[in-house]
């Protein structure tokens, strides 16, 4: 015996008929013809929406939508696609920052968890996906958010989790980008896990590290203090995305499109709120 239940998404009608559009306009670029589909871009938006906010299982998903498996991943990576396409790419956010007359930014590295089995990385018996961070598998994230409230601008593509935040920033090709940005005279808060790419007195600020064996200045300890407060609005805004979206607990699906799914949640973000910066 089975029992069916109602339930409501978290979004307004506005986010759910965006997304409509968008796969709408998709069908007609591929040239779909009318009535081909199972579900109408309606519904295949509504069941997207349902998989980004309650991460639910495939399986199921796919069953309450009456979709078979293969037809159902045909939708939902399509339905991610079209979202992560509408995404701010660095250089458009940094500028959106600049109208928005930000003086400061955060970037943060989450891990996002995968329950993929292990993949060989480069060196011998450490796992690609392996997260020292979060002592799970994963994959790193960057998130560059506002200083004055937990609001996400950009999202980085993935990087294997055994890669540290400095090792995941450099490879998104952000750096020269955010070059851009401080010599405005703007600076960009990183923690400590960015050591070796910022300074405590640099653009790209960092907090003093307790040296081996001896202990921070006063002067230097009141920096941190600043630092961290200012710089915990950051894990602010990776906490809003895993809140709205619970599939940003645990991905099921290739690690490697943890990425297009984050700015495929980001999109989805900026248009529930209506606001990009």
């Amino acid at each position: 015996m089975s029992f069916t239940y109602t339930a409501e998404l978290p979004f307004s009608d506005h986010t759910v008929f965006r997304l409509a559009s968008l796969l709408i306009a998709k069908r007609q670029r591929r040239g779909t013809r009318t009535g081909t589909r199972t579900l109408t871009p309606l519904e295949q938006a509504v069941m997207v929406l349902r998989w980004f906010c309650d991460g639910v299982r495939a399986k199921q998903l796919f069953r309450d939508h009456g979709v078979s498996r293969s037809v159902g991943y045909r939708y939902l990576h399509e339905g991610i696609a079209v979202l992560a396409w509408q995404a701010p790419d660095l250089r458009a956010a940094l500028m959106r920052a600049r109208i928005a007359g930000y003086d400061h930014l955060i970037i943060d590295g989450p891990v996002i968890e995968t329950d993929r089995l292990r993949t060989p990385g480069p060196t011998a018996g450490v796992d690609l996906w392996w997260s020292g961070k979060i002592s799970n598998h994963g994959g790193n994230i960057q998130i560059l958010s506002a200083p004055d409230d937990d609001w996400p601008l950009w999202v980085s593509d993935v990087r294997p989790g055994r890669e540290h935040d400095s090792t995941a920033l450099k490879a998104s090709g952000a750096l020269a980008i955010l070059q851009e940005w401080t010599a405005n005279r703007h600076e960009v808060l990183l923690d400590l896990g960015y050591e070796g790419l910022g300074s405590p007195a640099g653009p790209l600020a960092t907090a003093y590290k307790k040296p081996a064996g001896g202990t921070l200045t006063d002067d230097q300890k009141a920096h941190n203090r600043i630092h961290n407060a200012l710089r915990a609005v950051g894990e602010r805004a990776n906490a809003l995305l895993k809140v709205t979206f619970r599939l940003l607990h645990t991905i099921t699906i290739d690690p490697w499109k943890i990425g297009i799914v984050a700015k495929a949640a980001l999109v989805i973000l900026h248009t529930e709120y209506r606001r990009t910066a």
